[in-house]
């Protein structure tokens, strides 16, 4: 089982609405992100990406808009929204209390 695959499964939408929460940017951008930011862990392929972008924008948790970049291409900019950004909260919550219990299992304090 890959075990990578299966956690980032779990975690591209918290991940992509991190970004998107910081600054609203386009997929190329994203990808390129999470891939600095995470010194390299994630690498991101489109045919991850945009099924992922596109079902937070189903649920209203971002916004895509057309805009002309910087160097005059059209780009979809992704927004995060108000409902997007409480999402991203609870879910960031429900994380802490995760990676929390596990480091609890994983490194046990001694008495």
């Amino acid at each position: 089982m890959d075990y990578k695959r299966e956690l980032l499964k779990g975690n591209t939408e918290c991940l992509l609405l991190c970004l998107i929460n910081s600054q609203s940017m386009y997929g190329y951008h994203l990808i390129k992100e999470l891939n600095r930011r995470s010194n390299g862990y994630f690498h991101f392929k489109e045919g991850t990406l945009y099924p992922a972008l596109h079902r937070l924008e189903k649920e209203k948790l971002i916004k895509g808009n057309w805009e002309k970049s910087p160097a005059g291409q059209e780009r979809r900019y992704y927004h995060i929204t108000g409902k997007g950004r409480r999402a991203l909260f609870q879910k960031l919550s429900v994380w802490e209390d995760f990676s929390t219990a596990i480091r609890a299992v994983v490194q046990p304090r001694t008495s």
